[in-house]
C-alpha cells in the first residue's frame, strides 16, 4: 500500500501544530545544559513525535471509521473510502507505538517510564468525544506533551519554563480544535457525540475558545518574561514571535463568525501552522543568535 495513503492517513502535514514547540523545548533544555546540539538525541526527539502522533491519528480513524462514513466531511477519509482496511490502520497504530516505547528506551529512563502515559493521553483522546464534551482539552493536553517531552529528553527533569510552554499548547489547541468542531455541531447532536459546539452552542463555544486563547496570550507573555529574566540576551526577536502569535491567534477568531463557517479551515489549518512555526522557529532562532 502506497505510504501517500498512511500520510494522508495521519495528516503528517499536521505535525507543524506540534513540533515546532517540541523542538524549542529540546533547544531550551540544551540552552540550560550549557552543551552543544547532540545530534543523535535529537534524531531520537524527532523520532519519538512522529510515531506518537502516528499512533493517535490512525487510532482516531480507525476508532471513528463508523461515524467518518456518515459524516459527508468525513465520508472519504482512507478508511471509510476503502484504500487502507481497519485491521491495516490498527497494525500501524500497534507499530508506531511500540517504535514509540522503543526510541524512548534509548533516550532516558524517566522518558521510557513515562512513555505509557504519554500514549494513553494521545491514544485515548479519541474515545472522549462519545462521552463528554471535554473531548477538545484532552487533545490540547496530547499535543502538550510535546514540549516538556522534549526538554525531559535533554534534561532527565521537569522546570518551570517549558512546563508552561506545555500549557500554552494545551489552551491553544483546545481552543483551536473548538473552532474546527463547529463544523459537524449539527452531525455531532444527531449522533448524541459530545463537543464544546454542541454543550454550548456556537455563539458560546466561540467565546469559550476566545477565553482560551486569551489565556494562552498571557501564558506565553509570562513565558517570554521569565526566559528573559533568566537569560538577558534575549531580545527583540522573542517579543516580536509572542506578538505574531498573539496576532494570529487574534486574526483567527476575526474570521470565524457563528454565521458563516467557511473560513473554518483558513483558521484551524493555515493560521495556526503559521503561528506555531513562526513562533517556535523565531525563539528558537533567538536562543542561538
Amino acid at each position: 500500500m502506497p505510504m501517500k495513503d498512511y500520510l494522508s492517513l495521519i495528516k503528517f502535514s499536521h505535525t507543524v501544530f506540534a513540533l515546532p514547540f517540541a523542538l524549542l523545548g529540546f533547544f531550551l533544555g540544551t540552552l540550560e545544559s550549557g552543551a552543544g546540539l547532540d545530534g543523535r538525541l535529537f534524531l531520537l526527539v524527532l523520532l519519538c513525535m512522529v510515531f506518537a502522533r502516528s499512533a493517535a491519528m490512525a487510532f482516531n480513524r480507525y476508532l471513528d471509521r463508523d461515524i467518518d462514513v456518515q459524516n459527508p466531511r468525513t465520508a472519504a477519509r482512507e478508511i471509510p473510502a476503502g484504500i487502507i482496511s481497519p485491521r491495516a490502520a490498527l497494525a500501524f497504530v500497534f507499530i508506531n507505538s511500540l517504535l514509540f516505547v522503543v526510541t524512548t528506551w534509548f533516550i532516558n529512563p524517566l522518558c521510557f517510564v513515562l512513555s505509557p502515559v504519554a500514549l494513553l493521553v494521545v491514544l485515548g483522546y479519541s474515545y472522549t468525544k462519545r462521552f463528554t464534551f471535554l473531548c477538545h482539552f484532552v487533545l490540547g493536553l496530547g499535543l502538550s506533551l510535546a514540549p516538556i517531552g522534549a526538554y525531559l529528553a535533554v534534561q532527565g527533569q521537569f522546570a518551570l519554563l517549558p512546563l508552561l510552554y506545555s500549557a500554552a499548547v494545551l489552551l491553544w489547541v483546545s481552543g483551536f480544535d473548538i473552532i474546527y468542531a463547529l463544523q459537524d455541531d449539527d452531525f455531532d447532536r444527531s449522533l448524541n457525540l459530545n463537543s464544546i459546539p454542541v454543550a454550548l452552542g456556537r455563539n458560546g463555544a466561540l467565546r469559550l475558545s476566545s477565553a482560551l486563547h486569551l489565556a494562552c496570550a498571557g501564558v506565553i507573555l509570562l513565558a517570554a518574561y521569565l526566559l528573559y529574566s533568566m537569560y538577558p540576551a534575549f531580545g527583540w526577536i522573542h517579543w516580536a514571535a509572542a506578538a505574531i502569535f498573539i496576532g494570529l491567534l487574534a486574526y483567527q477568531h476575526a474570521i470565524v463568525k457563528p454565521n458563516d463557517l467557511s473560513r473554518v479551515n483558513l483558521a484551524f489549518f493555515t493560521t495556526n501552522g503559521v503561528a506555531s512555526l513562526i513562533f517556535g522557529g523565531m525563539v528558537i532562532l533567538d536562543i542561538y543568535f
